[in-house]
C-alpha cells in the first residue's frame, strides 16, 4: 500500500533545558513537525511507502525542513514551494503539576496562502491507498479548508480510503461551530476516524459519564459511530495523573466490534506527536493486513513509547515498538 498526507509542517522550537520554561530559555532546539507529517514519519520509519503534501517557503528553512522529510523516507515530489514564511511553534514541556504548553506563530504562513489550484490531486492520488488529514489544516486559512475537503472527496471518488484525525486545537478556532461545519463536510468520506472523546466532546458535544476514561471512550467511539455513519474508529485513551506521568491505551471500533488494548504507565518526556505515533503505527499495521486486537496493541504501544522520545516525530523500528507491546517496560538495558 501507499500513503499520503498534507497538512502544514512547521518550525519547532523547544528550550534546550529539559522542561524549562519559555520566558527563561536562551537556546532552543530546532525540530521540523506537524500533525500529518509526523505521520508521515511514524509510516516511513517503519518501512511504508508515503508521500508528503504541503507547501514550502522557498529559503534555507523550506530546505532544511525538505531535507528532514526526506531522512524518513518520505516523497517530497507533491511539496509546492513559495510564501514568505514558514509556521513556527515554541514548545514549553511541562512538568509534574506545570502543563505542557504551545505559543503558536503560523499566520501568513506559506500553505495558508495556496491557491485554488495549487495541487493536482487526481495526479497525487494515482497508485496511492490511503490519505490521512487532520482538523488542523483547515483552520489555516479558507483555501486550506476547501483543499483539504477537496482532498478527501476526490480521494472517495478515487477509491483511496481516508483517515481523518479529528484534532481540534483550541486556541486556533474562533469557536467549535465553526470547526463542525468543516468537519461535517470530510467525514463525509472518512473511512477511518480518529481522535479521542475530548475532541468528540468539543467540537459535537459528544460526551457519557463513566467510572474509568476507558469506559467513557468506549461509550462516545459507539455514539460518534452511529452519528457520522463511520463503521471504523481508533481512540486513543489517556488517564492524565500529571504532565510527567500518563497511562494511555486504545480503542478500536471496527463494524460493530470493540478492540481494546492493554494500558500502559509512562513517564513523560515529550507528549507532543504521540497521538500522531498512534495513527501511523495503526496505518501500519492495516497497511499488514493485521487483525484488529493486533493493531490496537501496536498503536497504543507506539503510543505509550512515543512519550519516551524527544522531539514530535517518533522513530521506533516496529520491533522497539513490539517489544513494549509483548510487555517490555522496565526499561533494562539492552546489550
Amino acid at each position: 500500500m501507499s500513503f499520503v498526507t498534507f497538512g502544514e509542517i512547521m518550525l519547532r522550537l523547544t528550550p534546550v533545558e529539559h522542561a524549562a520554561k519559555i520566558n527563561s530559555a536562551h537556546a532552543f532546539d530546532v525540530n521540523y513537525a506537524g500533525s500529518e507529517s509526523n505521520v508521515a514519519t511514524a509510516l516511513g520509519i517503519l518501512g511504508n511507502k508515503v508521500s508528503y503534501v504541503t507547501k514550502l517557503p522557498a529559503n534555507q528553512l523550506g530546505d532544511a525542513a525538505m531535507a528532514s522529510l526526506r531522512s524518513y523516507g518520505i516523497g517530497t515530489q507533491h511539496i509546492s514551494r513559495g510564501g514568505k514564511r514558514m509556521g513556527t511553534y515554541f514548545i514549553e514541556l511541562g512538568a509534574s503539576i506545570r502543563p505542557s504548553s504551545v505559543i503558536y506563530d503560523r499566520e501568513n504562513s506559506a500553505i495558508s496562502g495556496i491557491g485554488e489550484n495549487e495541487f493536482n490531486w487526481e495526479q497525487i492520488f494515482e497508485n496511492k491507498n490511503w490519505i490521512f488529514l487532520s482538523g488542523i489544516t483547515p483552520v489555516l486559512s479558507e483555501q486550506c479548508s476547501i483543499e483539504t475537503i477537496k482532498a478527501a472527496a476526490i480521494a472517495k471518488r478515487k477509491g483511496v480510503k481516508v483517515a481523518f484525525d479529528m484534532n481540534f486545537r483550541r486556541s486556533l478556532w474562533r469557536k467549535s461551530e465553526d470547526a463542525r461545519i468543516i468537519f461535517d463536510q470530510i467525514l463525509e468520506h472518512t473511512d477511518l476516524l480518529f481522535g479521542n472523546t475530548g475532541a468528540l466532546k468539543d467540537v459535537y458535544g459528544i460526551e457519557k459519564q463513566a467510572n474509568n476514561p476507558l469506559e467513557e471512550t468506549l461509550e462516545v467511539a459507539q455514539i460518534a459511530s452511529e452519528k457520522f455513519g463511520i463503521k471504523q474508529l481508533a481512540l486513543t485513551v489517556r488517564d492524565h495523573t500529571s504532565a510527567s506521568h500518563n497511562t494511555v491505551s486504545g480503542v478500536f471500533l471496527s463494524n460493530g466490534q470493540q478492540h481494546i488494548s492493554q494500558a500502559i504507565d509512562v513517564n513523560v518526556l515529550d507528549r507532543f506527536g504521540t497521538g500522531d505515533a498512534f495513527a501511523g503505527a495503526f496505518l501500519h499495521g492495516i497497511n499488514l493486513g493485521w487483525d484488529g486486537k493486533e493493531i490496537i496493541d501496536f498503536a497504543t504501544a507506539a503510543f505509550a513509547l512515543k512519550h519516551t522520545v524527544k522531539g514530535d516525530q517518533h522513530t521506533s523500528t516496529e520491533q522497539e515498538i513490539r517489544s513494549v507491546m509483548d510487555g517490555n517496560t522496565k526499561g533494562h538495558v539492552l546489550r
